[in-house]
């Protein structure tokens, strides 16, 4: 199965390599996610959601293995507040369902800020927009066809 996010990378001459995993809908964890393609958590890239008070939706890219710091996010998009936006806004919005959101293809352009940790990588995994496949690909790659932002928008989860 091609995905629109493929076809991006495809018509950007981008090298990525798709991985398909047996998706458990009771689980959609970025962590579970990593096992079954064989990553640590750290290097599989979550893309999520979020809204700003000022400057609107907004997508952040954080590490699997960590939350997302709307604090942070709000500072880095020039926003005051930050939040996630509920789970029934996001494929209206994106155009994916939760488990396949992507920055590559969705509805509308929105600002994507990825967190600086993605550098640290020489290959991460984000989500092909749908679930059960994830591409692998250079980190700088991925950040030149979302044209993303950095900055630290990630912390550890909260027990």
């Amino acid at each position: 199965m091609k995905t629109n996010a493929m076809r991006i990378l495809e018509g950007m001459r981008v090298p990525f390599e798709a991985r398909e995993y047996e998706v458990d809908p009771d689980d959609l964890s970025a962590e579970t996610v990593a096992a079954k393609v064989g990553l640590p958590p750290e290097q599989v890239f979550k893309t999520l959601v979020a809204r700003g008070d000022r400057n609107g939706v907004c997508l952040a890219v954080v590490p699997g293995n960590q939350d997302l710091d709307t604090k942070a996010l709000a500072k880095l998009s020039g926003d005051r507040r930050s939040e996630i936006v509920p789970l029934k806004e996001v494929q209206p919005l994106t155009g994916y369902i939760r488990g396949g959101v992507t920055a590559l293809g969705c509805k509308k352009d929105y600002p994507v800020f990825a967190d600086e940790t993605i550098e640290l990588f020489d290959v991460i995994s984000i989500s092909a927009g749908t679930r059960g496949i994830q591409l692998l690909l250079a980190p700088g790659d991925y950040l030149k066809a979302v044209q993303a932002s950095l900055g630290p928008i990630a912390k550890d989860k909260e027990s």
